[in-house]
């Protein structure tokens, strides 16, 4: 079974690339365990794994292998721009409990991002 996929930019509902996982079964908010940071590139969001980091928000799908395929091409991993990594995550809501779950970490310098808190605007 393919660890879920814990998305937190523009991958998530009412975000532009969204249709990717719309036919993907979504499970819960969710928010990390790891601790991350999360920074402004402009168009999309860069998450790090940091020891100052916080538990960072998103959401959390299962997903089929086509479906993590495709997302590994729009997320630039063989390009370089981000390496897609297992991390725990615990689900928001009623029933929370903890997974390990496949994310996309940013690969470059976040020198000069903006600082986005524990979640992207978008």
């Amino acid at each position: 079974m393919i660890p879920p996929l814990f998305v937190y930019g523009t991958l998530k509902r009412g975000c532009e690339r969204h249709e990717t996982l719309s036919h993907q079964r979504f499970v819960s908010c969710a928010a990390t365990v790891t601790p991350c940071r999360l920074f402004d590139c402009g168009h999309y969001p860069a998450m790090v794994q940091r020891s100052d980091g916080l538990s960072i928000r998103g959401e959390l799908y299962e997903v089929d292998s086509i479906c993590l395929q495709q997302c590994d091409v729009i997320e630039g991993v063989a390009e370089g721009l981000y390496t897609r990594q297992l991390i725990e995550v615990i689900t928001i809501g009623e029933a929370s409990y903890c997974s390990d779950a496949w994310t996309y970490i940013y690969r470059n310098s976040t020198l000069h991002l903006a600082d986005c808190g524990v979640e992207w605007a978008g």
